[in-house]
């Protein structure tokens, strides 16, 4: 059995879909899991519309967009799609979606009782509800025969709204109760299910960080000991940097755990950073490939101990740079330091590198508006925080000298923090 999993741009629209449809063709004796995540840009709308019901009635001076007006965006997304897959515009499959839009509206019809991540979690995993109920039913009338089911009804998380901590025993034993018995009775050869959601022990539905689909995929795999993980991107494989920033890429054809770990702990997009850990703990290989180009192998993932042979390099942009120093007579010491981790974690606030001193620690984390001041006003009570905004990270993994030049000219470096295989410098325009 293995694991597939479909990002947002592979099913952005009808065309997409159907070459979906056209690669799992390719796989006729295969059991799959495929896991989907929302159409194209659906869950930034959805984003945008959590915001626009929850911040209408929390402070109506801040409202901007009428939750109305994104809502009927969203329809007509999904429904424009609807309209080229299906002919028959009696189809069943125009009832479901509908509904689950009812389901939606009954959400947005109830006060914003909960807070801001609970509400979050509950209007933005409706995405992939829409999106894997489409792609069911399509690949069913293309006689691709699929059963549609709710991955709430295995993947048990804690109640951490937006970052749910999944409860993997428990996930476990549902998974193996419940899915596996389908596959071994030779019922269904492929289940169509949702990635980036899971449920709470109260029936709140939660999710798992943005583009967790990947770590859903990885949840399946692990507990199922699937054969193999297939994340299909609109990219050939992993490359050593990303093409929105270099005009010149290479594909790694192989890499190892470690360094798939490093990379995405340290901000590369292609792979979601959770997802590399449960493989590794069962030694199943991940497979990146394009579903552009389906016939190509893409990069693999193993535990092949095999070197990097460029240096690969992840940009963060929109960084602010925090310099945090005591304000009494003291050093940062420990006591400090666990202070200082304590008030992030709080916050939820990734640092993404750091370094102190004697008298300071400097950290770059990502410019979040809605958590950053919470954290600056919670570190002033006890320390002196200056800080430089619109900076950027760059990390260089299996860096020379020659590397750190091609991306530090005409910079202004603020930090540079180097190991014996990674390089992280915080800089800016000169």
């Amino acid at each position: 059995m293995k694991v597939f999993k479909f990002g947002g741009a592979s099913v952005k629209d009808a065309d997409a879909v159907k070459n979906l449809a056209a690669i799992l063709k390719n796989f006729p004796d295969e059991k799959l899991i495929v896991v989907i995540s929302a159409m194209g840009k659906t869950t930034n709308a959805l984003e945008r519309l959590t915001n626009a019901f929850y911040f209408s009635e929390k402070s109506p001076e801040d409202k901007k967009e009428s939750p109305t007006a994104i809502l009927e965006e969203v329809r007509k997304f999904h429904f424009d799609i609807l309209n080229e897959l299906f002919a028959d515009k009696n189809h069943t499959v125009y009832t479901d979606i509908h509904n689950t839009f009812v389901e939606l509206e009954w959400i947005l019809e109830e006060s914003a009782t909960h807070s801001y991540d609970c509400s979050y979690d509950q209007i933005v995993s409706v995405g992939e509800l829409l999106s894997t109920k489409i792609l069911s039913i399509y690949l069913n009338s293309e006689n691709i025969k699929n059963k549609w089911w709710d991955v709430r009804d295995f993947i048990k998380t804690d109640n951490t709204f937006r970052e749910g901590k999944v409860d993997w025993k428990l996930t476990e034993e549902l998974i193996k109760e419940e899915l596996l018995p389908v596959f071994e009775s030779q019922q269904e050869q492929i289940i169509i299910t949702q990635g980036f959601i899971g449920v709470t022990s109260e029936n709140f539905t939660t999710t798992l960080g943005r583009e967790g689909s990947d770590f859903t995929a990885a949840i399946l795999a692990w507990c199922m000991n699937a054969e193999s993980v297939t994340i299909w991107k609109d990219v050939p494989g992993v490359l050593n940097a990303d093409p929105k920033w270099f005009n010149e890429t290479k594909l790694i054809s192989q890499l190892t755990y470690q360094d798939a770990i490093e990379l995405t702990y340290y901000g590369a997009t292609v792979i979601h950073p959770k997802t590399i850990k449960p493989l590794q703990n069962k030694n199943i290989p991940l497979y990146v490939r394009s579903f552009l180009d389906s016939k190509k192998d893409g990069t693999k993932i193993h535990d092949q101990q095999v070197s990097l042979p460029i240096p690969c390099f992840i940009f963060k942009v929109n960084q602010v740079l925090l310099s945090i120093s005591p304000k009494d007579f003291s050093f940062i010491v420990e006591e400090n330091l666990g202070d200082i981790f304590e008030l992030f974690a709080a916050q939820r606030v990734k640092m993404n590198v750091m370094l102190n001193s004697a008298i300071s620690f400097s950290v770059s984390v990502d410019n979040d508006h809605k958590k950053i001041p919470i954290l600056l006003e919670h570190l002033r009570n006890n320390y002196r925080v200056l800080y430089n905004e619109n900076v950027e990270l760059v990390t260089i993994r299996y860096y020379d000298q020659a590397t750190i030049d091609r991306v530090t000219n005409n910079k202004q470096i603020f930090l540079e923090v180097k190991s014996r295989y990674t390089v992280q410098l915080v800089m800016k325009n000169q």
